[in-house]
């Protein structure tokens, strides 16, 4: 079997919906940020174990998780709670424990939906690593986290159903303000810790030519920061490039408001960068 973990914050909208999709495990963990709502009361209710901890960041708080958490099954599969796990999906996570090979982990694929519309085109990225063994994950950045898989990754089929806007656009717009900040805070971090190690101020060449892998990566980040317009080119990479106008109305939309987001992370890097001024 697969042990569950579903992280939440005043998740009483969608929780029933997401523990439900998993009911079919006998091990259900809700790691909760001390919410205010029902969330705790559903979540016992269902039949899940429930453990609360203050939430710092996202990286931070998922490490802990997969360190301190009792899980009964050497196999973790991790959603939040607008997720849904798909029949076809829940299969093949199945038959992915019985026969991982040498793979520590592996990756699914997610559909976002907006207005009922599977955002088949505009998602930036539909891959996720969600099914592993938790003392050979780790997560880095401050929000947006990276899946760092300690071994050989696999994938798996079926879906893994995402609901974003589910409690509708405002409270999307509100979370990925919030998002931004720890974006702009991880991006003002980055810089910090390469001028500490020192690592030579950003250059276009080294984006490119730079032999160490650390040192390159900073400056491929660093050259995407720096472009001119940023929340326009994401725009246009997701509506154009990625065919994000083949989702309707509901593709434009969502490009749309990524680019917002996008230039919030923008305007709270330069505000930090300014001192807070």
């Amino acid at each position: 079997m697969i042990s569950i973990l579903i992280l939440t914050r005043n998740e009483q909208h969608d929780l029933p919906d997401c523990l439900a999709s998993v009911a079919w495990s006998d091990d259900i963990h809700v790691f909760d940020s001390f919410s205010t709502d029902s969330t705790v009361a559903i979540a016992e209710a269902a039949g899940a174990r429930v453990s609360q901890r203050a939430f710092d960041n996202w990286s931070a708080h998922q490490n802990y998780a997969l360190a301190n958490l009792p899980f009964r099954h050497p196999w973790v599969f991790y959603l939040d709670a607008d997720e849904r796990v798909t029949p076809d999906l829940h299969h093949s996570l199945l038959q992915a424990v019985e026969d991982p090979r040498a793979n520590v982990a592996f990756r699914v694929q997610r559909r976002d939906f907006l207005n009922g519309r599977w955002l088949q085109h505009v998602q930036t990225s539909p891959f996720y690593l969600r099914l592993f063994r938790p003392e050979k994950m780790r997560y880095e950045r401050l929000v947006n986290p990276i899946s760092v898989a300690d071994g050989s990754v696999g994938e798996v089929s079926g879906y893994l159903d995402h609901l974003p806007f589910s409690k509708g656009i405002g409270h999307w717009i509100d979370r990925h303000n919030k998002y931004s900040a720890f974006e702009a805070q991880q991006i003002v971090e980055n810089r910090a810790a390469h001028a500490a190690a020192g690592g030579p101020a950003f250059s276009l060449s080294a984006a490119f030519f730079e032999r160490d892998f650390h040192r390159r990566r900073f400056h491929q980040k660093e050259l995407f920061y720096r472009l001119p317009a940023r929340p326009l080119i994401k725009f246009l990479v997701l509506y154009i490039a990625k065919r994000g106008f083949l989702d309707g109305s509901a593709g434009l939309a969502y490009a749309t408001l990524q680019s917002i987001y996008e230039y919030f992370i923008v305007l709270k890097t330069k505000e930090l960068l300014r001192g807070g001024a």
